[in-house]
């Protein structure tokens, strides 16, 4: 017979991420006037952004710093006895690095790093948004009315970061967080290549896919949601008139069923642009597994990601000088 874990429901949804720019000026300039993103305050090195549905009142730190990356992500618990709860099994881990008093929008965090040295922290007092007088909406159940500048981007959606293992990363997750895993790529030799786990009834919140250069902590996106398929199409046309470099789509995963658009920001961090994907609303959901001779297809419609895909993120590491982990041909995402 097999056991039933009881699920966890103490992370209610990612709540923001700081990411590092080398470029800060021009960074923000791609996030307000290329995504539509508003900024809504500033501390030291950082600039706050949110998008225009993101309840809180900043989802996006963009902080000033010599290399590229992510300088760490956040959770919202579900309560703040949820939130101690978290800490507490965090601790226990061995990974937490204790609390801080909090930042510019939020209230005080634990903050921890997961087995690849990704800098995570759980928090739960956040300021809502709150928007008045002709940007304020006649909705009332919307935060702002839509600001009709550049793609456009609803919310931030999901991070997919790079590991040197995968199975560690998931497991606690899992284990300390309450992750459900989703669809996940197993390789020939047994080994797990990419993970795709959620808190909410999204398809993934979070993804860790191997690294290539033998990395530990990198980024390989950071990714904003759009109404639909038309957004990230229109969002292509955009890139292409502001000179943004696009990497690869528009089009379609096969794993979590999403249509993409991917490009660089100024810093050299990786967007995506992300519309679709399914939900998950089945309590006993089993997660997808995809092998490596179907994920060797490509994507849905057969589109080949580019070498780039596979081996950039940031903070970038010189490829050239590294011996590649020898993965077999497969498409991760």
């Amino acid at each position: 017979m097999v056991e039933i874990v009881e699920p966890m429901f103490d992370v209610a949804h990612l709540g923001h991420v700081e990411l590092l720019s080398p470029k800060p000026d021009e960074s923000l300039r791609f996030f307000t006037t290329i995504l539509g993103m508003a900024e809504t305050g500033r501390a030291g090195a950082s600039v706050y952004l949110r998008c225009f549905g993101d309840y809180e009142r900043s989802t996006l730190k963009l902080t000033d710093h010599h290399q590229s990356g992510v300088g760490h992500l956040a959770w919202r618990t579900t309560s703040p006895r949820a939130l101690a709860r978290r800490a507490e099994a965090l601790a226990s881990s061995g990974f937490g690095q204790g609390w801080i008093d909090g930042d510019l929008d939020h209230g005080p965090a634990y903050r921890f790093a997961d087995p690849d040295g990704h800098v995570m922290e759980v928090y739960y007092e956040a300021r809502r948004f709150q928007m008045a007088g002709r940007e304020g909406s006649r909705l009332k159940n919307q935060p702002q009315r839509y600001p009709g500048i550049g793609v456009g981007v609803r919310r931030l959606d999901h991070v997919n970061m790079l590991c040197e293992e995968v199975t560690e990363n998931r497991v606690f997750l899992e284990e300390t967080l309450g992750f459900r895993l989703r669809e996940q790529v197993i390789l020939d030799d047994g080994s797990e290549a990419g993970a795709w786990l959620s808190v909410t009834p999204q398809v993934h919140d979070i993804a860790y896919t191997l690294d290539a250069t033998r990395s530990r902590g990198r980024l390989h996106h950071l990714a904003f949601a759009a109404d639909n398929r038309e957004d990230v199409l229109r969002a292509a046309d955009i890139y292409l008139e502001n000179d943004v470099p696009i990497e690869t789509g528009p089009a379609k995963h096969a794993i979590t069923q999403g249509f993409f658009l991917y490009a660089y920001e100024p810093g050299g961090n990786r967007v995506e642009i992300f519309s679709g994907g399914y939900l998950i609303f089945a309590p006993d959901w089993e997660p997808v597994v995809w092998t490596q001779a179907e994920r060797a297809r490509g994507q849905a419609w057969g589109l080949r990601l580019p070498e780039s895909f596979h081996s950039y993120g940031t903070p970038t590491v010189d490829v050239a000088k590294i011996s590649l982990r020898e993965l077999p041909v497969f498409d991760p995402r």
